[in-house]
């Protein structure tokens, strides 16, 4: 067949192909289990493989959105792979196919191969890819032949004549292959859409979840957090409030698709270096006499002035008590929790037994059951700890170990080991770019040192000297606390910084440096106008 002026049919023929075998590979992945979906797969390995630096670049872009930005990026590059199959089986067959067998391979590879995976996971991709490859032939051999144009007949075998385009076929007939090849084509993608449809309506199921996480009562506490001073808020608009609100809370972490876990069938492991491994479920931990606690949680990856943090009232069981009741052995230093989607972290042994540390196996949130995409139904939350090496969501094991045997997913991809939060102020209010005027000016944000807590906070304008602000009150050294400071202000350019001092008296030092590997540092700071 002629491959002139057809190519970008052939083009169409493998998106379409591809993407309806890639809408069955989901419809047979919400049977087999929803991680198990190709795409997911494949997504998690590029999670797994990004160094430290890129993760950092996709944070500081696009924040909370980095995983649809991921998703949306393989979806445009693999849509580009299917076309090139297209006019490859076109142009030189049967490379189109031999191309999506090996992105099918390669996907069910990978799906097999993801921690808590099964041989079945490779099931969708093989199944998926397999009628991609069939369907490509398919429409590939009705692709359109170019349509010939009128020319003045030569004579046989005269001087400049050309050979006939034997394959090229009239207007009449290319308009009636063009309809042929629509038909089939719209069949193919009215199928894919269909196995989409029927793939989401089966991973509707998962709304059980939802529908058993609204109808939980969560226990009471026995022993209650703090109640939250009047003076914790200093009510100043634009001001991060001192509760973060549950939708409003930042979530980074390296699942895709948020899991589904059924609190019938959880459970948590506490394993390893221990004198009594034991195993509890949902039932036996709502029956554990449970303590609130208000902590404020870090991201490692939060820039200087960055939003990657906020503070919430949480309700769960000390893991001291459950670690206590497993016996750690002499020589353990580490805990290694682990995730159902098999995301690991590792904590110092000492943050999770410490008297004074109220560490968490957390059941609900800001009064609430824990939401799913904050680790329903029951994760870590460890003050003083970025949550890289502490925060682990949807829990099900706590394996007691040392450093120098085990790692957390995060340490061997060039992160530290045990990412204590550093101490760090930001500026919230007035955001760069707000029309001022000379006088009175409230400058105002938030500080925190968890775990050790805030003793004051310091403002600087231009080069003038540091200046005590007014710092509101708080439950606790394991949150942060607003600050407020007025500014008699005057016209023209003018810079500002802040800096605070924990309990210790530690200075937040002005050095510079990125989050990578162990927190960012530096004075926050930025320009503004005075009109």
């Amino acid at each position: 067949m002629s491959t002139r002026g057809n190519g970008w049919w052939a083009a169409l023929a493998g998106v379409v192909a591809a993407g309806a075998g890639l809408a069955l590979a989901e419809l047979i992945a919400a049977w087999v289990d929803p991680a198990s979906s190709p795409v997911l797969a494949l997504g998690g390995v590029v999670v797994d493989s990004v160094p430290p630096w890129l993760k950092d670049v996709a944070v500081e872009w696009f924040g909370t959105a980095d995983k649809l930005v991921l998703l949306s990026t393989m979806g445009v590059v693999l849509a580009a792979g299917a076309a090139l199959s297209g006019w490859l089986e076109l142009r030189r067959p049967p490379a189109g196919r031999v191309l999506l067998g090996a992105v099918g391979a390669v996907m069910a590879l990978v799906a097999a191969t993801r921690p808590e995976a099964t041989p079945l996971w490779a099931a969708p991709a093989v199944v998926g890819v397999g009628a991609a490859v069939v369907l490509l032939r398919l429409l590939v051999a009705r692709v359109p032949a170019p349509a010939t144009t009128a020319a003045v007949p030569v004579a046989a075998g005269g001087i400049g004549a050309e050979p006939a385009d034997t394959t090229a076929g009239t207007e009449a007939e290319t308009g009636a292959s063009r309809r042929t090849f629509l038909v089939w084509a719209g069949a193919t993608a009215v199928g894919g859409v269909l196995a989409l449809a029927a793939s989401r309506t089966l991973a509707a199921g998962s709304r059980a979840v939802e529908v058993v996480r609204e109808a939980i009562r969560l226990p009471g506490a026995a022993t209650p957090a703090p109640a939250v001073p009047s003076g914790a808020d200093l009510g100043v608009e634009g001001l991060t409030p001192y509760v973060t609100p549950n939708p409003d809370f930042y979530r980074i972490d390296t699942a895709l698709r948020v899991p589904k876990v059924d609190p019938a069938t959880w459970s948590l492991r506490v394993t390893g270096l221990v004198d009594e491994p034991f195993e509890i479920s949902w039932d036996e931990l709502l029956d554990l006499p449970m303590t609130e606690h208000h902590v404020t949680l870090c991201c490692v990856s939060n820039q200087v002035g960055g939003d990657l943090i906020d503070n919430a009232l949480w309700l769960g069981y000390p893991v001291r008590e459950l670690l206590a009741r497993a016996g750690p052995q002499a020589d353990a230093d580490m805990v290694l929790s682990s995730s159902v989607d098999g995301w690991t972290a590792g904590t110092p042994l000492e943050a999770l037994t410490d008297p004074d540390r109220e560490a968490l196996l957390a059941i609900g949130m800001n009064g609430e059951p824990l939401p799913e995409e904050h680790g329903f139904p029951a994760r870590l939350v460890v003050p003083g700890l970025y949550g890289y090496v502490s925060a682990t969501k949807w829990v099900t094991e706590l394996k007691v170990t040392r450093f120098a045997d085990d790692e957390g997913y995060w340490t061997p991809r060039g992160w530290s080991a045990r990412g204590p939060v550093k101490l760090h102020s930001r500026i919230d209010v007035p955001r760069p770019g707000t029309p001022l005027e000379p006088g009175p000016v409230t400058l105002a944000g938030v500080a925190w040192a968890q775990h050790t807590g805030i003793s004051a906070v310091e403002v600087r304008v231009d080069d003038g000297d540091w200046m005590p602000a007014e710092l509101a009150d708080t439950v606790g050294p394991d949150t942060w606390r607003q600050w407020r400071y007025v500014w008699d202000a005057t016209a023209g350019d003018h810079s500002v910084l802040v800096r605070a001092v924990d309990a210790d008296g530690q200075v937040q030092t002005e050095e510079e440096a990125p989050p990578a590997p162990d927190g960012a540092t530096g004075h926050h700071s930025f320009g503004l106008f005075v009109g």
